[in-house]
């Protein structure tokens, strides 16, 4: 089914993120100056974490965050798992959600949106199904339907669901629902870890026949 266009999504949504892009980077400048100076020292060099991403339609583009993790390797020089590597400063960064700041920098340049599906890894695109695979009908989001319902809490089949929910049903009032609930939610710093993990345990798939035949392709 082809994602169609509501009159919001076809002439607010862009210019409205772009406007609260831009005005979040000139009051959060010096407020990311800082965090930049702080994760130098604490973390150390490079400042900025960078990944290529699938937004929409897929397209890769690069993903910056303030890097909350040290490049720390055990003996035969693979990294040590995330909980290892992620410092307490790091763990402050992400239940604040501060490290995501420097993603304003791709809403302004059009590659994301203020509400979307989050960009996730691109290792995980053969992994979708075709219901789950939607969430790249839209440009993916700084916040979303996912991260204001459990964030990290929920399994990853419920992320999607709620990710191609908000794909179905893109307003002005419901993007400004998910906006003020991620405030209050980051301030409550509600759904950071999984049950199991101090970050989201890795997506395997969901195990359906059609899944199964993406992965082989």
């Amino acid at each position: 089914m082809e994602h169609k266009k509501g009159f919001y999504e076809k002439y607010i949504k862009r210019p409205q993120d772009f406007l609260c892009a831009l005005l979040a980077c000139i009051v959060l400048c010096p407020v990311m100056l800082v965090l930049a100076i702080l994760v130098k020292i604490k973390i150390g060099s490079p400042v900025l974490f960078t990944q290529v991403r699938p937004g929409l339609h897929g397209e890769i583009f690069k993903l910056y965050k303030f890097r909350t993790m040290t490049n720390e390797r055990d003996e035969d020089g693979e990294l040590l798992p995330d909980e290892q590597r992620l410092t307490p400063f790091g763990k402050l960064l992400r239940s604040t959600s501060l490290d995501e700041l420097p993603e304003l920098g791709a809403i302004l340049s059009g590659r994301m949106a203020v509400c979307g599906p989050r960009p996730l890894l691109v290792k995980y695109l053969p992994l979708y199904n075709e219901h789950q695979a939607r969430r790249h009908e839209v440009r993916p989001g700084f916040t979303g339907l996912a991260q204001v319902n459990g964030r990290n809490s929920i399994s990853w089949e419920e992320k999607f669901d709620l990710d191609v929910e908000y794909v179905d049903h893109i307003t002005f009032l419901e993007d400004w629902k998910i906006i003020f609930r991620t405030i209050w939610t980051v301030l409550k710093r509600e759904g950071i870890n999984s049950e199991t993990s101090e970050t989201m345990e890795e997506f395997i798939g969901t195990d359906t026949p059609e899944t199964k035949d993406n992965a082989r392709v």
